[in-house]
């Protein structure tokens, strides 16, 4: 794959604490690409110092084979969709999507902006202002009026978090279908890691303003680093300081070889499945994830058992 943006060993120093130290990435052209971290990890820094935004205080920023982190903002070809999306409340969709072209020549402008209305679907209500759209559409106005400008690289810094829980997943499958169908570059900023998982080719894990790892969903899932992305990517259950996925633990009312007695805490009903919470004899409590037909009570006394090869390592 051709990379098209590179960060080498980029660095933003605040006066009052270091943001992002010696971050290192490649991304590939076409890919949906994501940061994900808690709250102060420095992925949204990260996306500023791309977009020109901050300047940093170390480091390179490459764009197309071409350095680009002494340029303003207006001479990069990446464009940002902003949390609170930043629509201009007194123009139409169809005016907000032509605004950054307003200089480009008029049959190529009308062209664009009917493509990316079209690829947003949102051309039967390009005359409406952004106070008569649901928060799911005016996500698509200012997703359409960043594709609109032919950006190298766009940016998307939580665009989904102002959403309700299950319009984000309806949206989520909108955004991932956009970006396969325009084959832009996304890279994309979230503190939820299902997010991350579901729409993601490739997620780098931050943590105190460095990477802590990156790869595929199923790489950092399935074969964590370090404790910090085993537990931030998913439940994890620590017993004897090794790691277990909740869905690789099996519960049987029977004892059966390796296995630990305990006593089932609680259940809590997830639909398709149940967490089972159960307090093993030997002191750690643990999360099984089982069918939501197994029938446990309160107090019961169960036995957990899981494949070593299962099992998550790592230093101490």
């Amino acid at each position: 794959m051709e990379v098209i943006l590179e960060l080498r060993e980029l660095s933003k120093q605040f006066a009052t604490h270091r943001a992002v130290h010696d971050v290192s990435l490649a991304i590939d052209r076409g890919a949906f690409f994501s940061l994900l971290g808690p709250s102060g990890c420095g992925k949204t820094t990260t996306l500023r110092l791309i977009a020109g935004f901050e300047t940093p205080s170390g480091g390179e920023i490459w764009l197309n084979g071409l350095r680009i982190d002494a340029l303003p903002p207006f001479r990069r070809n990446v464009n940002t969709v902003f949390q609170s999306y930043a629509l201009f409340p007194h123009l139409t969709v169809l005016g907000n999507v032509e605004f950054g072209l307003r200089h480009a020549p008029a049959a190529d402008a009308q062209q664009r902006v009917r493509l990316v209305l079209e690829q947003v679907q949102m051309s039967d209500k390009q005359s409406r202002k952004p106070s008569e759209l649901s928060g799911g559409e005016r996500q698509r106005v200012a997703l359409a009026r960043a594709l609109v400008l032919a950006p190298d690289v766009l940016l998307l810094d939580e665009p989904l978090s102002a959403l309700d829980p299950q319009l984000r997943k309806q949206v989520r499958a909108e955004l991932k279908a956009l970006q396969r169908q325009t084959g832009v570059t996304f890279l994309f900023v979230t503190h939820d890691q299902e997010e991350a998982l579901a729409l993601s080719d490739r997620i780098a894990v931050m943590r105190g303003g460095e990477i802590e790892q990156a790869g595929t969903p199923q790489e950092l899932y399935q074969k964590p680093r370090t404790r910090f992305v085993a537990c931030f990517l998913g439940e994890m259950n620590w017993v004897d300081g090794v790691g277990i996925r909740p869905e690789c633990v099996r519960v049987s009312g029977d004892a059966v070889l390796n296995a630990c007695a305990g006593r089932v805490l609680h259940t809590t009903f997830l639909g398709p499945h149940q967490h089972i919470a159960i307090r093993l004899e030997r002191g750690e409590a643990v999360t099984v994830q089982a069918a939501a037909t197994v029938a446990l009570k309160v107090g019961e006394t169960v036995h957990v058992s899981w494949d070593p090869i299962d099992e998550l390592r790592f230093p101490a």
